[in-house]
């Protein structure tokens, strides 16, 4: 079981960490797995679905849905295409004959515990067969890729243009649900992290240029850099011009792009996401608040409060407290 109080810089950030800010910052929001239910249903059928704080997912087995959420358009789903919102935003699915009159139920309880048989609903219509669930991770920590991502993703599956990851990864899923085999579900989780971290790479080389703010600067060679910098070592005491020599460019130019792109100037990037580590420290350690306040480059306890009070709107002891 790793240690919650463990960072990438207590192990020292390999040449490879640090080069890629992905893989750092998806382990930063400490994504821990999927829960995942089949569904087996046939029209007419409607579910509702309502993950504030976790990632919704859908991934349709076979024949069609429709998916609708309030104030957009329906989208109507095909065999082998995934649907992830990242902020678990409200929506309802449906059967493709999108009947006006079925009361949608709600999906969220029948993801609370381990799948043992299919989930089963609707009447005797046309069939369909889903993967539908969720992505448990670390609120806080998350918040800055969940903000930045779009309310919702939405790739093709095996027919049309879909990458050939996103082929694979259907089809593996497909012969794991036919074969009902010993521990399936550890397989869905796996199979489902690996999926979204392909999706999220896929968006982001989408991104336009000049678009997608703390997306794009995983794109931009010299800002990741930076950014690989910081959440590898969120502890040590960086200055502007060290991210810039980490960036490779000049100080000035390093600080322009950077607050650009971001939207804030590196060291204030730098004190907000040491907070979110520090918020998790206290939250998931048995550290004291001077070790959390070390561990995130503070040397000054009295420095340390400050600077979470305003970030968090209580002292440190207290957000502790307030876990019980």
């Amino acid at each position: 079981m790793p240690d919650a109080g463990k960072f990438s810089s207590d192990a020292g950030a390999s040449g490879l960490r640090r080069s890629d800010p992905l893989s750092l910052i998806l382990s930063d929001i400490h994504l821990d797995g999927a829960v995942l239910r089949e569904l087996e249903l046939c029209a007419p059928w409607a579910l509702r679905l309502h993950t504030p704080g976790l990632t919704a997912v859908h991934i349709v087995m076979r024949g069609r849905a429709i998916l609708r959420r309030e104030g957009h358009p329906p989208l109507t789903l095909e065999a082998g295409d995934i649907v992830v919102l990242p902020g678990g935003d409200a929506h309802v699915l449906k059967d493709a004959t999108g009947a006006l009159d079925v009361q949608p139920c709600d999906l969220l309880p029948e993801l609370g515990y381990v799948q043992a048989e299919p989930l089963r609903a609707g009447g005797n219509g046309a069939s369909s067969v889903l993967l539908s669930g969720h992505c448990r991770f670390d609120v806080d920590m998350a918040r800055p890729l969940v903000t930045a991502l779009p309310p919702l993703m939405w790739m093709h599956g095996i027919g049309g243009s879909a990458p050939p990851w996103l082929a694979h990864g259907v089809r593996f899923i497909l012969e794991e649900t036919a074969r009902r085999m010993p521990g399936q579900q550890a397989i869905f989780n796996h199979v489902l992290d690996i999926i979204l971290v392909e999706m999220l790479r896929d968006h982001v080389e989408s991104l336009p240029e000049g678009d997608g703010g703390w997306l794009l600067a995983l794109r931009d060679a010299s800002l990741s850099a930076a950014l690989a910098a910081v959440h590898g070592e969120p502890g040590r005491d960086w200055t502007v011009p060290e991210l810039a020599d980490a960036a490779h460019l000049s100080r000035s130019a390093f600080a322009e792009r950077f607050t650009q792109v971001l939207g804030q100037p590196p060291l204030t990037y730098l004190t907000e996401h040491r907070m979110r580590v520090a918020l998790y420290l206290l939250r998931h350690s048995g550290l004291s608040v001077a070790a959390v306040a070390e561990r995130v480059g503070y040397r000054s306890d009295t420095a340390f409060s400050q600077a979470f009070k305003r970030a968090h709107g209580v002292s440190p002891s207290r957000a502790r407290a307030a876990l019980g």
